[in-house]
């Protein structure tokens, strides 16, 4: 049994309240709309009433509605479904019958298998035990149509077998009164059913012929509105607009799909059906190559005659380098796909500096250094330790916090500069250019031949399979090459600056990227002055991972 909000004590977090305001009053009429439309009609006399009026009339039956729409449109209104509720309620009126029961699925396919219609089951139960949960008996069942009910021959089957589990029951719908008992109605049901799929995969057919040729045209097919448009899918919504663009930045320079979605959950950012942001449509909204204004469908870009990517009609978000570089960085980071990796730490540089003071044995402790915060009593507000012996350090080294961030910091610094000066040399011109201009104009030469005839099947086939191989070969190793060009672009912006604005977390991806290591070796005894001396970076070798 669902419980109200309003019954129970659970406080909503910051991030809660906000979302349920940014997702607004609409979405939750709604929801209020359809959960009435749901169960008892209001006004239905009791059980013990009810099976008064049925002693006094014998003819009287009492019936369930079904409801179903698929889509209920981008009002969200759930006017669908209220219309068929409101229609059947007069009809069954009309008959002299007696609505008990409202089943209700809103925005919900009949004939996906991957849907599950909740209502649709409950109402498959309670005809099976001849009565609904509060114990009404039910005579009958109406729809607006036989299709709201059942897409699928299983869904027929199991439908027809829940509603002839008692005899003399009534099925109406806007073909009026069906004899569901009938010799051979179970066939044409199944008949129904095929051309009902029948119908659906023709128009499915279309719906691809026609999603294609737009995407040709360049033009914009998206369903819903994208995340970073506005309402006409084709000017940008500032604010989204510029929280992708500082996404993909942050992607190249290391951030997680984890910390953006945080990000975006913070800011209230909503997805185009109104839901807080996941890691998952996170990453789906980065993955999506209409952010530098390019074309896709099932993951491959949409390409004219001559191999190119098609240009969309919408404003693009980022350039394509851009995009390609945070694509190929998310990508090639591999995984299940699924939030998770390194634990998050609080301070810069914990599990990074290592205890170099020597044991009793002689040999370095070279345990990771942890970060705590400082006591109230000193003008720094955190240091680093090495653990106690029992959790395997040897409590022989400290350092404050803020002078050894500071001190590694300017350090790394110097090194990035050092690195993307050397990054933006070395990546030269693609050398594939002409290859891939060759080979696409041997693939259209190709075709040309074989539509004249002067190719048979089996030799266009077999030499157009060696150009695709090659040509997508070149492709990805175009991209790839796009990818290194934007990482290089990226590297010649103001580091400092982008270092300021970073989280920890990236901080930390940009020190691990030029540091294995930084050796701390003890102060000694007594209240020393900060030595930087007793800080050894172990620098990683140019390119090496």
């Amino acid at each position: 049994m669902l419980q109200s909000f309003n019954s129970t004590n659970i406080e909503l977090t910051s991030c809660q309240k906000l979302y349920m305001r940014r997702k607004g009053p609409d979405m939750a009429t709604r929801d209020e709309k359809v959960n009435k439309l749901r169960g008892l009609p209001p006004d239905l006399p009791s059980v013990e009433e009810v099976k008064a009026l049925l002693a006094a009339n014998p003819q009287m039956k009492c019936i369930v509605c079904y409801a179903r729409i698929s889509f209920d449109g981008r009002v969200k209104d759930a006017h669908g479904v209220e219309d068929q509720h409101r229609g059947l309620s007069a009809r069954a009126s009309a008959l002299g019958w007696l609505v008990v029961y409202r089943y209700t699925d809103n925005d919900k396919s009949a004939s996906k298998e991957s849907v599950t219609r909740d209502d649709f089951e409950q109402m498959l139960a309670d005809l099976a035990g001849g009565h609904t949960p509060e114990g009404y008996p039910i005579h009958g069942v109406m729809a607006v149509n036989d299709d709201r009910l059942y897409r699928r021959p299983g869904d027929w089957e199991r439908f027809l077998r829940a509603f002839t589990t008692y005899e003399e029951r009534v099925y109406w719908d806007s073909n009026g009164l069906q004899d569901l008992y009938a010799e051979g109605f179970e066939i044409r049901g199944l008949l129904g059913v095929a051309m009902s799929l029948a119908e659906t995969r023709k128009k499915q057919r279309r719906s691809r012929a026609s999603h294609h040729s737009r995407a040709i045209r360049g033009q914009s097919v998206a369903a819903w509105r994208p995340f970073g448009w506005a309402d006409d899918k084709l000017t940008l919504r500032p604010d989204e607009a510029e929280a992708i663009r500082r996404a993909v930045r942050d992607v190249i320079a290391g951030a997680s799909i984890s910390e953006i979605t945080r990000q975006w959950k913070a800011a209230g950012f909503l997805t185009a059906r109104g839901n807080l942001f996941q890691y998952q449509s996170v990453k789906q909204v980065l993955l999506n190559a209409r952010l530098c204004g390019y074309r896709e469908i099932k993951g491959e870009l949409v390409r004219d005659t001559d191999g190119q990517p098609i240009v969309g009609e919408w404003e693009a978000i980022v350039s394509p380098k851009e995009w390609f570089a945070a694509a190929g960085t998310i990508r090639s980071r591999g995984g299940s796909g699924q939030p998770g990796g390194p634990m998050v730490h609080k301070y810069l540089l914990t599990g990074i500096l290592r205890c170099g003071a020597r044991k009793e044995d002689g040999t370095v402790c070279n345990h990771p250094m942890q970060g705590q915060k400082a006591v109230k009593w000193v003008k720094y507000e955190h240091g680093y330790f090495c653990r106690k012996t029992v959790d395997g350090g040897c409590n022989g080294t400290f350092k404050r916090g803020d002078e050894t961030d500071k001190h590694i910091t300017n350090l790394v610094l110097a090194k990035l500069k050092e690195e993307a000066s050397a990054v933006q040399q070395d990546v030269p011109a693609w050398g594939g250019a002409a290859d891939l201009e060759r080979l696409t104009a041997s693939r259209a030469d190709l075709e040309q031949r074989w539509q004249r005839g002067d190719l048979d099947n089996e030799s266009f086939f077999r030499l157009l399979a060696g150009l695709e191989s090659q040509i997508k070969e070149l492709r990805s190793d175009q991209t790839r090459h796009l990818a290194l060009q934007a990482a290089a672009e990226a590297a010649a912006v103001d580091i400092v600056a982008e270092w300021t604005r970073s989280t920890l977390t990236q901080k930390r991806t940009l020190i691990k990227k030029v540091l294995h290591a930084v050796v701390a070796v003890p102060s000694g005894p007594g209240n020393k002055k900060f030595n930087v001396d007793l800080l050894t970076p172990v620098w990683r070798d140019a390119g090496q991972g």
